[in-house]
């Protein structure tokens, strides 16, 4: 079975198509896969959105601080939690769900979708666009071939970083909308909509709050790059494993083969890339967090939240909702790719 090649896909996930004679031409149409991808993105955005709820408010510090003794008893929307340890984290997850569904509804489950949605097809482009032109340069200049590790780390680093900086507005809006809470001051919600953040934002902290995280996005290239690469090596393993000694596969054989080499080596490397890389992201959830009822924000830079995370909360806290991350990021992936691979055999671009 010959070995797939990637073509033009976003920086997150590495996407096998196979690089026969016949569609190599429209594998590389842009649109073809712009559709596919964002069709990954729409599916696994609904699908996994509660676990984005949870795994954002675990990741924040908003959620962790428990009621004042003189509000506790009468508050009709009681905060969690006993941050006295992390030992407790099921526990606190448990707690989440409950005190989200009880005093919220099941809508808040899916807070920040729109945002979500929103951003799929730009982050999506973005990715396409960025990452094949910078596997097809990078081949060019550095005399490699585009399938070579030091590519396929290159490219998925530029795509990560233009897509970072294109998309962290729409990401902070989806943040802001998922932390946000009654006021203690008049006991309404902060924002209305994801318009009415924007308008806040811009009103309070500027063009620059639209950017905040952003430092923290960039690490997270790294954690882009890794799982590519682990992504690449761990499939065509799999893929020679799977593969029939005699060549003489059938297609519905050769399409169980891919599946499982596609979504063992997603999730295989999405779990490691995730664990190496995690507190980047509870770094980006703290500083795109909206500010303090007194207009200031607590966390003001990348090393300052850092250091400040590390003395209030220890360590630990920088695995804030890990496992809800975890449980959510690995379907995730293996969603997309599902889908992704769906639409590119519907329109004929896959064998």
């Amino acid at each position: 079975m010959q070995s797939s090649k990637i073509h033009g896909r976003p920086a997150e996930e590495a996407i096998p198509v196979k690089a026969s004679h016949a569609s190599s031409k429209k594998s590389h149409d842009p649109w073809v896969h712009l559709l596919a991808g964002a069709s990954g993105g729409f599916a696994t955005a609904i699908a996994t959105s509660p676990l984005d709820v949870l795994r954002t408010r675990l990741q924040s510090d908003f959620y962790q601080k428990p009621p004042a003794p003189s509000s506790a008893a009468t508050s009709p929307n009681p905060q969690i939690i006993n941050p006295s340890s992390h030992q407790h984290t099921n526990h606190k997850t448990t707690r989440i769900i409950s005190n989200i569904y009880r005093a919220e509804g099941w809508r808040a489950f899916f807070r920040g979708l729109g945002p979500s949605l929103a951003g799929v097809v730009p982050a999506t482009a973005i990715k396409f666009y960025v990452y094949g032109n910078c596997k097809r340069i990078g081949a060019s200049m550095l005399g490699c071939g585009e399938d070579s590790t030091l590519i396929h780390a290159q490219a998925a680093i530029s795509a990560g970083i233009a897509t970072s900086t294109a998309t962290n507005p729409i990401w902070l809006v989806k943040t802001r909308l998922q932390l946000d809470k009654a006021q203690t001051s008049t006991g309404n919600r902060r924002y209305k909509n994801s318009l009415d953040c924007i308008r806040q934002v811009l009103r309070q902290e500027g063009v620059p709050g639209l950017y905040k995280g952003l430092s923290a996005s960039y690490l997270g290239a790294a954690e882009t790059a890794l799982h590519l690469v682990l992504y690449e090596r761990l499939k065509g393993i799999l893929q020679k494993s799977l593969v029939s000694p005699d060549g003489k596969d059938t297609p519905t054989q050769r399409e169980i083969t891919s599946w499982i080499s596609t979504t063992g080596a997603a999730g295989s490397a999405k779990f490691a890339a995730a664990l190496i890389a995690y507190p980047h992201e509870v770094i980006r959830t703290r500083l795109r967090q909206a500010p303090l009822e007194n207009g200031r924000p607590k966390y003001t830079g990348l090393v300052q939240c850092f250091r400040l995370i590390a003395k209030e909360e220890g360590m630990a806290g920088l695995y804030g909702g890990l496992t809800p991350h975890m449980v959510r990021s690995i379907p995730s992936a293996i969603i997309t790719l599902g889908v992704y691979e769906f639409v590119l055999r519907f329109v004929g671009t896959s064998e």
